[in-house]
């Protein structure tokens, strides 16, 4: 299993499950893992001569791909490098913050890619193409590494709703992004977090009272993640604490996926 195998995996299980499934020895064997996949100083260099600056990641560089962008959590093909390298590496620093935040490699890496997204388009107010996509790999990493910096959570979420309108109306601008942006609701600062699951309310429900075809293998392991992470994100407000429990599932008759609210 590569390391990108290991972090999509990782995530769709802790979306659906939650962490508290997964037991000390199956994180510390996951950090372990992380760690030893951590980019060498050759192949740092080598990507930096071509995509140099804070744009991009320090410590996880993506493998090359046959130049095919690597997919993220909520599944969405990036077209940039930008979007697809910050995701990448983000989502894999999130783990290691969360299972071991206090491993001094960990404390060191968290620390210099804040620096390094201080400088950058997707932590800052840049929306221009992908810059806009890339601030959800940086929203969700923030949940974990540094949720007290809520000023700067604050502006990414602003940064999302001043856009995010005009974005949906742009021709092959790709509707997971919303998708994605419930997931960071789902696990940044509920003082945060609150107002937005509100102000998304009846359409998170609309999408969890529809059913999902399963057509593809492809389906069958993306949907329900869709759907949990809605539900995570939906079940933080009072009123809908009763559904964090519940699972999607397939209805045998039409082959379909539904969720009970």
């Amino acid at each position: 299993m590569t390391i990108y195998e290991l972090m999509i995996k990782t995530n769709h299980h802790l979306i659906k499950e939650g962490a508290l499934t997964l037991t000390n020895e199956q994180k510390e064997n996951i950090v372990r893992q992380i760690l030893a996949a951590k980019s060498d100083e050759q192949t740092k260099q080598s990507f930096h001569k071509t995509m140099g600056g804070a744009m991009y990641p320090l410590y996880f560089i993506p493998p090359y791909n046959g130049g095919k962008k690597l997919q993220t959590v909520i599944p969405m093909s990036p077209k940039t490098h930008i979007f697809s390298a910050n995701a990448y590496e983000l989502e894999i620093l999130r783990l290691l913050a969360l299972f071991a935040p206090d491993n001094p490699d960990v404390k060191d890496m968290v620390k210099g890619t804040l620096d390094r997204l201080k400088l950058s388009c997707p932590g800052n107010d840049c929306a221009i193409g992908e810059c806009f996509h890339s601030s959800l790999p940086v929203l969700r990493f923030f949940a974990v590494a540094a949720p007290e910096n809520t000023a700067w959570i604050n502006k990414l979420v602003k940064k999302f709703n001043k856009n995010i309108d005009a974005k949906l109306k742009t021709k092959g601008f790709h509707g997971n992004v919303l998708w994605y942006y419930w997931l960071c609701l789902s696990e940044l600062p509920y003082e945060i977090a609150e107002p937005e699951i509100i102000k998304y309310k009846d359409r998170i429900l609309n999408q969890l009272n529809r059913s999902s075809v399963m057509n593809s293998e492809n389906d069958k392991i993306n949907h329900p993640v869709m759907i949990c992470a809605i539900r995570n994100c939906l079940c933080r407000l009072p009123e809908y604490s009763y559904i964090k429990d519940r699972q999607p599932y397939i209805n045998e008759i039409d082959g379909r996926l539904y969720f009970d609210v």
